[in-house]
């Protein structure tokens, strides 16, 4: 029997299997097959990496991707292609590379069993400092890009009958910070259009979930990109909102220092979602995101957020400076910092 068969009567729907689910009907299906195609984006660093490490200890036939510039990582972390494993280049923003990765997947695999976006960047930046141009690169990585691979994979998984996509997605997905306005837009968009899909493709056995993270112990920290402006307002102490950078910056910093999930924990918990016989919508894969889900769900949304601000770091001190310095024409502000996509 080929390796496609194979995918379609591992956990495809089987005739006259059909059963009522628990609220509404669904095909019946085991988990995923051991040999089933995965796509793995921004997978040569951080979380990217642990995931595509625990793929490949299974025997997942895997397409990791990551920018061209970033493919030598594999090599350094130890990964090399193989029957089984293919390393591709892939801008996520790329429509181009896109339809490539996933036409190839379906030429020699039989197309792409399981989605799993990972790809993003974040921006510390306050709404005021975030050019227009800047909000879309951050919709494009976070929010478009995902929903562009899950469009060309779907015909594939409605005509098996079966499939699994997983988005990555944040704590942040579900409570905005000050300085991360518009990550939060991000994810909040990409929580949104999942939350839907998850009722659109259901009918077809296909099943999503939403990984949400908080604060994991990494240096990914260092990867965060400052706009223009708001890399300018973090090295100048009286500009408007510098305390806040100031602040949350050290604040978030320690934090990731201090908590014990670590990339390879939450790796687990994507994976172990990937092959449960029927995925939630959403997966809280750390201690953090589980409290901040139960704190939404229990106090009044007044007083959430009444508390939420009472315990940002040193809040009292935000106010406006007592010096204000004019802000730099953008021609002389700083270039944003090092790219974070994988």
């Amino acid at each position: 029997m080929g390796n496609d068969e194979v995918t379609h009567v591992a956990y495809g729907p089987r005739e006259g299997s059909w059963r009522p689910g628990w609220f509404t009907g669904r095909p019946k299906r085991l988990r995923p097959p051991l040999d089933g195609c995965v796509l793995l984006t921004g997978a040569s660093t951080g979380l990217g990496l642990a995931i595509a490490r625990q793929l490949l200890a299974c025997n997942y036939r895997v397409i990791l991707t990551a920018r061209a510039s970033s493919l030598g990582r594999f090599a350094d972390a130890g990964i090399v292609e193989g029957e089984r494993v293919w390393l591709r280049p892939l801008d996520v923003t790329s429509s181009e590379q896109r339809r490539a990765i996933v036409e190839e997947a379906e030429e020699n695999w039989g197309g792409v069993d399981v989605l799993i976006n990972n790809a993003g960047v974040s921006y510390r930046a306050v709404v005021e400092h975030v050019t227009e141009q800047e909000r879309i690169t951050q919709m494009d990585i976070n929010f478009r890009s995902p929903m562009n691979l899950a469009r060309l994979v779907l015909p594939g998984m409605r005509d098996k009958g079966c499939g699994r996509i997983l988005n990555i997605s944040s704590v942040g997905g579900m409570m905005a910070m000050p300085t991360m306005a518009v990550y939060s837009a991000s994810k909040f968009a990409l929580e949104g259009a999942t939350e839907a899909l998850w009722y659109e493709v259901r009918p077809w056995g296909i099943d999503v979930s939403l990984i949400q993270p908080g604060f994991i112990n990494s240096s990914g920290f260092r990867n965060v990109r400052f706009t223009e402006l708001s890399g300018w307002a973090n090295q100048n102490k009286g500009a408007p909102y510098a305390a806040h950078y100031r602040n949350m910056t050290t604040f978030i910093e320690s934090l990731m220092g201090r908590v014990r999930a670590t990339p390879d924990r939450v790796a687990r918990v994507v994976v172990k979602t990937m092959r449960r016989r029927v995925p939630p919508l959403r997966v809280q894969a750390t201690a953090d995101a589980r409290m901040f889900t139960l704190l939404r769900r229990v106090l009044p949304r007044r007083t959430y957020h009444w508390l939420l601000y009472r315990n940002l770091p040193k809040v009292r001190r935000w106010g406006p400076p007592d010096e204000t310095p004019v802000a730099p024409s953008t021609k002389e502000l700083p270039r944003p910092a090092t790219d974070s996509r994988q």
